[in-house]
């Protein structure tokens, strides 16, 4: 093997192993940042949690702030991802069912994480960065259209657009930032995907009714909860919309 040929697998292995590195270390931050908040973590921690050494920690980030700094950035981006739901060329039954969706399964997935913004924020947002308030809130306004393009249509009743996201927000974020309360009030122990399942219908349910949108009936699709829970009503599909 030629001697480039063999710096360029070298400096391919080498990056794969910073990549698994940086993961783990972010992961291991998430559960101390959630539980901790930023300024009761320690780096020590997050070493120990990612089981590497404190000098790996300082190799991939320099401080503190450079690891909350890449999680918040990761966790804008996957909301972003959840947004781009919304397109105006969309059905709005079928985008607006998918996006409630997407966020809920954000919360399953990404508990810690969206419990650490949730702890950033009660906290004054302190390290939410000029960029990343400006971004979320262009992204937000941007996707505000969609929602008057709807209503200029007559797909949808005239509603506030910014009101709407934000209980949508509440709504889907609930069952990660507030899970203690969401397991309390459905009488069980942990949230199952279903239990997740039938928050997308009854969300979706509620707001397409409120908003006066209703499926296509073409494309709409029931999905029946498996595991129903404990004192809580039979879940109905998004359909009945």
């Amino acid at each position: 093997m030629t001697a480039p040929r063999q710096a360029k697998r070298e400096e391919t292995s080498d990056r794969r192993v910073g990549d698994r590195n940086r993961a783990r270390i972010l992961e291991a931050a998430v559960e101390v940042f959630a539980i901790r908040g930023y300024d009761g973590a320690r780096i020590a921690e997050i070493a120990e949690r990612s089981q590497l050494p404190k000098a790996n920690v300082y190799y991939y980030f320099r401080t503190k702030r450079a690891i909350y700094e890449t999680i918040i950035g990761n966790l804008v981006t996957d909301w972003d991802a959840a947004l781009a739901q919304l397109d105006a060329a969309r059905d709005p039954g079928e985008a607006l069912s998918s996006y409630i969706r997407a966020k809920l399964e954000f919360s399953r997935k990404r508990t810690a994480q969206s419990r650490m913004f949730a702890n950033e924020v009660v906290h004054g947002g302190r390290f939410l960065s000029r960029a990343v308030r400006r971004h979320m809130h262009a992204a937000t306004a941007e996707k505000a259209k969609v929602f008057q393009s709807w209503i200029k249509a007559g797909l949808m009743d005239p509603v506030d657009p910014l009101h709407l996201f934000i209980l949508l927000w509440g709504a889907t974020q609930f069952y990660a930032d507030f899970g203690v309360m969401a397991k309390n009030g459905l009488g069980v122990q942990r949230l199952t995907s279903a239990h997740f399942d039938a928050a997308a219908e009854t969300v979706a349910q509620i707001v397409l009714k409120g908003c006066g949108i209703h499926l296509r009936a073409t494309n709409r699709e029931a999905r029946p909860v498996t595991e129903p829970t404990q004192g809580s009503l039979p879940s109905r599909s998004v359909s009945s919309a």
